[in-house]
């Protein structure tokens, strides 16, 4: 674990973070002194994540980010709690795989409104708390927001929103002295992507596919998004960081299609 101290007195909020990626980036930030907001629909799940951390410095918030006014509930408690708002980490997501003509309307709205809406709503209701603090945003988008992917064409429309919205915010918010990025991760270990990491066959394509040889971890995503909110980034803007182990210079993702 870092020794770093780089958010000592700084709060964070981490959307989807009872679990996988955003349980990681939660805990890279109380690990270097953040105050953090633990969030995901399961009030139980994040009660599980945050007992493991600093009672003082933890805040559990759960609820449905895909509400409008839960953006609002969210920001009101942190800084109701801590005083302040420093850094603002999208990381709720879900996906739903399948050709898209088969997709049903209830597919196409869970996806857009939590991995789409629910970053506008959150990033819209955090930008006054954000100003007086000159913070920053961290969008958890994907590859499959620059590329793409057989078998989840709404999920890949999701992301690709995420992407370019982080890119067009970047031109508003600079004004107001807010920051806004995105990372963009390949095969994550998270409970998303179990379908994938419990196929053999699968597992063998994807390794073809990643330079690197391994798939990341929460890890891995956690130190870019601590990185991209702390001062060592502070004239970073608009950028889409691929965290891939080299996904996006190779040949891009398996065709899903052969093992369906």
């Amino acid at each position: 674990m870092t020794s770093l101290n780089r958010f000592a007195g700084k709060t964070v909020i981490v959307t989807g973070s009872s679990g996988g990626i955003g349980e990681g980036i939660a805990r890279r930030f109380a690990s270097e002194g953040a105050n953090v907001v633990i969030n995901s629909r399961s009030r139980e799940d994040c009660e599980k994540v945050a007992g493991t951390l600093d009672e003082a410095r933890t805040l559990v918030v759960s609820g449905d980010v895909s509400k409008p006014e839960f953006a609002e509930e969210i920001i009101s408690k942190a800084t109701e709690k801590f005083g302040q708002l420093d850094t603002l980490v999208n990381n709720a997501g879900v996906a739903v795989s399948g050709m898209l003509h088969k997709a049903s309307d209830d597919d196409i709205d869970k996806v857009i409104d939590i991995n789409v809406k629910g970053v506008l709503y959150l990033c819209r209701a955090a930008i006054p708390a954000l100003k007086k603090t000159g913070g920053s945003i961290v969008n958890i988008s994907s590859v499959s927001g620059t590329g793409g992917d057989s078998t989840l064409p709404i999920y890949n429309a999701s992301k690709g929103a995420v992407t370019n919205l982080t890119r067009g915010l970047a031109q508003q918010l600079g004004m107001l002295g807010i920051r806004i990025n995105a990372i963009n991760p390949s095969l994550t270990r998270s409970d998303m992507v179990e379908g994938i990491t419990g196929n053999d066959d699968l597992m063998k394509a994807f390794m073809r596919h990643i330079p690197m040889g391994r798939m990341g971890e929460p890890e891995d995503i956690a130190a870019a998004a601590a990185f991209l909110a702390s001062e060592d980034a502070s004239f970073i803007t608009g950028v889409n960081l691929a965290v891939d182990g080299g996904v996006s210079s190779s040949s891009g993702q398996p065709n899903f299609m052969a093992y369906q």
